[in-house]
């Protein structure tokens, strides 16, 4: 198949739309199931270049959740704590424990699960059976992996009465070394960005602590990853082997780092005993089930928790989740690692990053306040890898 012809491009008047190879090759995608999109394409062409190098450079499958061309999440195949099974809504799932590719797609879509709604789904390896059972629950527009068993496609072929779509990509496909696109008829060109994230970018560590356990070495390698197929300005912070809180598109880099600090926290609050032990009415979907988290995490708790609200939302009126006691939590929470797809101009990153448990950071560095930077993180007993390379992705 040398192109595609898609119903339309990024809006329902642009016509006609189609993808293909501009040197006359074959296209290296299969459509196995359903009519994927202008943006389920892009969507899809990103998030398997995310997949595909985190894999290369942990050595751990991997899997990402994507909406509108950046990514919610990503995560690498490490086993859930039953408290994470269940924060993510997968605490029933059979096999999960089996399945490295099944955790690491319940720790994507589980990190925020309201920008994870109608995702676009990226696998490093194989769909198996497992993986396949827990998108076959979730409001999803579609996927790509470099294959199917016979039994995950026959799960997901049922998905959206039968019109999921499903994209086969061949893991062995290298893109030409230089892009192309077009803006109101201008066509730009460049080379790819093929710079390689590992572990040894993460060896020029400029503040007082250079003490970097290689798990938090993985977490940072999954935040710089994830942060160069996200539209930028772009902050990423991760902890256990996958991205809690990603902060994408803001002109300011202070307004990435608060808007990715508050999705990490919520990732935490959503694992507190009072979230998990949260009992919900008879009839209330998973999909209201989340914003109904959402809003109970929120200054508008009462929306769910006021007489007249509670009775439709839960079994048990649950008590409130104060401010007051999500401060106290949170600020038990260390260890986390952030990544920035560009340097920090203030220390008040640093300082906002501090209150959300960051203990490690790997930016660019090359701000003419860098000392100022520096002299943040280690106040904070931090540990700050400067990597000498932007990651900007638009």
């Amino acid at each position: 198949m040398k192109e595609f012809s898609l119903k339309y491009g990024c809006n329902p008047n642009q016509k006609p739309a189609r993808i293909y190879m501009a040197n006359d090759a074959e296209l290296p995608v299969e459509i196995l199931n359903g009519r994927p999109g202008y943006i389920n394409f892009l969507d899809a062409f990103n998030s398997w270049q995310l997949v595909k190098e985190l894999k290369e450079s942990t050595g751990m499958v991997s899997a990402t959740s994507f909406k509108h061309v950046s990514p919610t999440s990503a995560a690498v195949g490490k086993p859930l704590s039953e408290a994470l099974k269940k924060s993510c809504f997968v605490s029933d799932i059979e096999g999960l424990d089996d399945s490295p590719l099944a955790c690491a797609y319940a720790r994507a879509r589980g990190t925020d699960r309201m920008s994870s709604f109608g995702d676009w789904i990226a696998l490093s390896d194989v769909c198996d059976e497992v993986t396949a059972n827990i998108i076959k629950r979730e409001v999803s527009d579609g996927i790509i992996a470099p294959g199917y068993t016979p039994k995950a496609l026959e799960i997901l072929k049922g998905k959206r009465k039968g019109g999921y779509n499903i994209v086969q990509i061949d893991k062995d496909y290298v893109p030409e070394p230089i892009e192309r696109k077009q803006v109101f008829g201008v066509t730009f060109e460049q080379g790819r960005n093929n710079f390689k994230i590992d572990r040894e970018l993460l060896n020029n560590i400029v503040t007082k602590n250079k003490e970097l356990p290689e798990d938090k070495a993985i977490d940072l390698i999954i935040s710089l990853i994830t942060l160069k197929y996200t539209q930028s300005n772009s902050v990423c912070f991760a902890a256990d082997g996958q991205a809690i809180g990603v902060g994408a598109g803001q002109q300011s880099r202070i307004h990435c780092t608060r808007l990715a600090a508050q999705k990490a926290d919520l990732w935490h609050l959503r694992q507190h005993e009072k979230v998990l032990s949260l009992q919900f009415a008879e009839g209330v979907g998973r999909p209201e089930m989340n914003n109904i988290i959402d809003i109970y995490l929120s200054e508008d708790a009462d929306d769910v928790l006021a007489d007249g609200a509670w009775q439709k939302n839960f079994k048990v009126r649950p008590a409130p989740f104060t401010k007051e006691e999500q401060k106290a939590y949170l600020s038990t929470i260390k260890g986390v690692s952030l990544g920035s797809d560009a340097f920090f101009p203030f220390s008040d990153n640093i300082e906002r990053a501090y209150r959300s448990g960051v203990t490690y950071v790997a930016e660019p560095g090359g701000s003419v306040r860098d000392d100022l930077v520096i002299e943040a993180a280690d106040a904070h007993g931090m540990v700050m890898a400067f990597t000498g390379m932007r990651l900007f992705h638009h």
